[in-house]
């Protein structure tokens, strides 16, 4: 079994998850996976990092790559991957600017350096300079997954959610749905001035009732309507479309609270109504990401999914907090080989690509050999995850 470490961290800026991945022709299989948070002083600068000058974006790169680094080592303690694939920390992602630009920050060649392994990173902008959205990426891993199955919705729900549809021989589709976690994450943010992140176990939003006035203004927000491919920045439901809709109070968070999870169950049911291939019925909905252990979100959810099932990640063996990451770890699985890892179906780029800049390891220095020579990247046919038929 060849091992990969995946780095994620997403649109909240919490910290890197990191998951250690076992990978054999016809498998997957996540061996560890754990959050490091950040710190709040680097997760507050993270956050507003679209306001520093140069010389301190280049400054937080390289402090992001090496707490990036330090996760890889962590997660791996032990045992020596073959290669490790960092998202890194989206600042900006802008598929529809001229021209298309995203940024990703935390330097892959200090995270090769700290652990002596081959890291591929920064993944977006080659689907991007092929006429790609640059996201979601998830769908490749989707497509390997599932595809050999019946059709599937997976449905990722962190700070964006996004949902590929894949099963019967192909992926059909994939995009993202809209907002995740980040506008529920964003007013308990804002209600506490920052002394809380979340909303855990939906308690606060399982306290409140809907505004059905405001989820009706909400929903007539144009990019629900926009067919695939498409893909969202973290700011694209922000700050301001929160505070366009809700005047966001301690004493109103509840309601603002069990407001957005309808919402954004909504947005995600509505996106399959719309969109899903008319080939078959859906068999399930396989839900990954922060947005599973939201007990309000998912009641949501089970309700205006019905009669699919709604099913979690982890019964296929790929735990919901760490999908992400081990999506992370196969892209960079197949790039060290020279496989294509893209998916245009899901992005809209031009064809498929290698995406991920490869920065070689330095395992066997001292012998004058790199990774590559003697080590090999190991070959990668197709595959599949355990358990799906």
């Amino acid at each position: 079994m060849d091992l990969a470490v995946g780095l994620m961290s997403g649109t909240s800026a919490d910290g890197v998850t990191a998951a250690l991945v076992g990978f054999s022709e016809r498998s997957v299989k996540v061996l560890r996976h754990r959050t490091f948070p950040y710190p709040r002083g680097l997760r507050e600068r993270v956050l507003g990092a679209r306001e520093l000058k140069a010389a301190e974006l280049s400054r937080l790169n390289f402090e992001l790559g090496e707490v990036f680094a330090r996760a890889a080592l962590r997660i791996s303690r032990g045992l020596r991957p073959r290669v490790i694939g960092s998202h890194g920390q989206t600042l900006w992602h802008g598929p529809g600017e001229n021209p298309p630009n995203t940024l990703q920050l935390a330097e892959p060649s200090v995270i090769a350096e700290r652990s002596g392994a081959c890291v591929v990173a920064d993944f977006r902008p080659r689907d991007m300079a092929a006429g790609g959205q640059g996201a979601p990426l998830m769908p490749a891993f989707d497509e390997f997954l599932l595809s050999q199955g019946p059709l599937r919705a997976a449905q990722n729900i962190g700070g964006i959610a996004n949902v590929s549809f894949a099963g019967l021989g192909r992926l059909w589709g994939a995009f993202d749905t809209g907002p995740g976690n980040c506008l529920m994450d964003l007013a308990v943010s804002l209600a506490t001035k920052g002394r809380a992140r979340m909303d855990k176990d939906g308690r606060l939003a399982r306290r409140g009732r809907p505004d059905l006035g405001r989820l009706r203004l909400m929903l007539a927000h144009p990019y629900f309507r926009k067919a695939p491919p498409k893909s969202l920045d973290r700011n694209s439901f922000g700050e301001a479309f929160l505070r366009r809709h809700f005047r966001v109070t301690r004493k109103s968070l509840p309601n603002t609270l069990a407001t957005l999870a309808l919402f954004t169950a909504r947005t995600i049911a509505d996106s399959l109504s719309r969109f899903a291939p008319k080939a078959r019925p859906l068999r399930e909905v396989v839900v990954s990401g922060g947005g599973a252990k939201n007990p309000a979100l998912m009641r949501h959810l089970r309700e205006l999914l019905k009669p699919a099932p709604l099913v979690l990640s982890d019964r296929y063996g790929i735990p919901v907090m760490a999908k992400e990451a081990a999506c992370f770890a196969w892209l960079a699985w197949r790039a060290a080989r020279g496989e294509a890892n893209n998916c245009p179906r899901a992005t809209g780029a031009s064809g498929r690509r290698i995406i991920g800049k490869i920065i070689p390891g330095r395992f066997h220095e001292n012998s004058g050999k790199g990774q590559g020579e003697d080590e090999g990247l190991f070959p990668i046919r197709s595959g599949r995850l355990e358990g799906l038929r």
